[in-house]
This record gives structure tokens, C-alpha cells and sequence, in this order.
């Protein structure tokens, strides 16, 4: 177990305020391992299951408003943390962004629009390593940590036979690719640190919820299960492991 031996922990769950991110906040907050949790938000008015949560568990919970896309808000997020502890053993970052407003993943060409791909990729990518950039002091110390980002299968280059959702499949790869490449940053300079990149599965959320029409009942999760499973795939992290793509059964997925 990759935090064996380890009696306290103190977890971060970015993008917290409902579905997978939340589920992961409410199981940590059952976790007698868990000792600090701090998550965070970008808006108030559709994070009220998690602020409810923080109201009744503040002596474990703290929540912050957090834009990944501004680096500011993630340093000041960061500094805030660094003045309660000096260490994390477990980061999640739950962000992603598949459809916003009125506006839908793109089928074909003629859809590409290139601020929604910027949009994407502000999100879903750049997010991702500005969090790794700032959290990075925060694993340096001498026990087993893991920073985790929540991926997708449909970001798989070598997965990709049906077309189709350009931004969201391009910014996903990237996502994969940075990552990939600070988990060799992060050998050098907190070797401690597992970094690796989890596909949830299809999950009952409000981002998938309209795309879901053609998913059987079986492969379709409850956040319950979903979170269940990338918990028992975290766990069960071993110290070569850093660096991969892995699906929500633990399995390894191609780049």
C-alpha cells in the first residue's frame, strides 16, 4: 500500500465542489487516516454540498475559492496551506472541462473555435501544472506522497478510432504530457512523489450527463464507485508507477 506505515495524512482534493471531487472529499472525511483536508472551489454558488461539509467538519475541512486558470489564485491557495502544515501526501486534481454554456464538444471542423480551445486548454492542461509547479514544496519531505489528475481515456492518442471532440481530447493529451513530464522533474526533486494521471470511468456526473445516452447501465458509475476505485488504484501505487496513465480498474492505458 503506496501510504503504508503513514498514520496521519493530509490530502488536497482540487475541484471539489460537486461530483467526483466532492465524492473524493466525503470519503476522506470518513478516512480516520485523514488528518488535514483542504479543497477547493471556483464557485460558491455550485459548491453548496461542499461548503455544508466544511461548516460540519471544520476541524478537519478547509475550503478555498480557487480559479485554475489564474496562478495567483493557486500560490495564495498554496501559501494558505503552507501556514497550517508543511507537507501533503495526497493531491487530486478533479478540474476538467468538457462543455460550458451554450456551447457542446465539437463533432467536426467546422465547429473549431479557437477560443474554446484556448478554453480548454487553460482548464484541463495548463491548470494541471501550475498546480504541480506551486504544490512541489509541499511533497518534499520524506514520506511517500502522490499527486493524482483526473484524465480520460478519450485524451489517449493511441486510443483514438471514432474522431471527434477536438478540444477536449487535445487538451486531455496535453494534460497527459505535462504531467508526464513533471513526474520526471519530480523524481529529481521530491523523489518521494508518485505522479500519475486516473480515467474515473463514465461517471453519473453533471459533465457527463448529456453525452450518456448510449451507456450501458453497467458502465455507467455512481461517484460513490467511481471514487472507491481510484482510491483502491492510489493505494495500490508502487514506486515505478510514477509517470503512468491508468484506468479506473488499474489497468494502464496507452499514451
Amino acid at each position: 500500500m503506496v501510504f503504508s506505515g503513514i498514520r496521519s495524512l493530509n490530502v488536497a482534493v482540487i475541484g471539489a465542489s460537486q461530483g467526483i471531487g466532492c465524492g473524493f472529499v466525503r470519503h476522506f472525511l470518513a478516512d480516520e487516516r485523514i488528518d488535514r483536508l483542504y479543497a477547493t472551489y471556483r464557485n460558491p454558488n455550485s459548491a453548496i454540498p461542499l461548503l455544508d461539509l466544511e461548516r460540519t467538519h471544520r476541524d478537519r475541512l478547509s475550503c478555498f475559492p480557487v480559479d485554475v486558470t489564474r496562478e495567483s489564485e493557486i500560490a495564495a491557495w498554496v501559501e494558505q496551506i503552507q501556514q497550517d502544515t508543511e507537507q501533503l501526501h495526497l493531491a487530486i486534481n478533479c478540474v476538467g472541462l468538457l462543455h460550458e454554456g451554450d456551447w457542446q464538444p465539437e463533432k467536426s471542423l467546422r465547429q473549431i473555435d479557437p477560443d474554446r480551445l484556448l478554453r480548454y486548454f487553460q482548464v484541463n492542461s495548463i491548470g494541471g501544472v501550475l498546480l504541480a509547479k506551486h504544490l512541489l514544496p509541499l511533497f518534499r519531505h520524506g514520506e511517500r506522497s502522490v499527486f493524482a489528475s483526473i484524465s480520460a481515456k478519450i485524451g489517449s492518442i493511441g486510443d483514438n478510432h471514432l474522431g471527434g471532440w477536438y478540444g477536449y481530447r487535445a487538451s486531455k493529451a496535453a494534460l497527459n504530457m505535462l504531467m508526464r513530464t513533471v513526474s520526471i522533474e519530480y523524481a529529481r526533486k521530491s523523489p518521494q512523489t508518485l505522479v500519475v494521471l486516473l480515467h474515473p470511468g463514465t461517471t453519473d456526473t453533471l459533465l457527463s450527463r448529456p453525452f450518456r445516452r448510449n451507456v450501458p447501465p453497467e458502465k455507467l458509475f455512481s461517484i460513490e464507485r467511481t471514487v472507491t476505485q481510484l482510491i483502491q488504484v492510489i493505494e495500490g501505487l508502487q514506486p515505478n508507477d510514477s509517470g503512468q496513465f491508468f484506468s479506473w480498474d488499474g489497468t494502464r492505458l496507452p499514451w
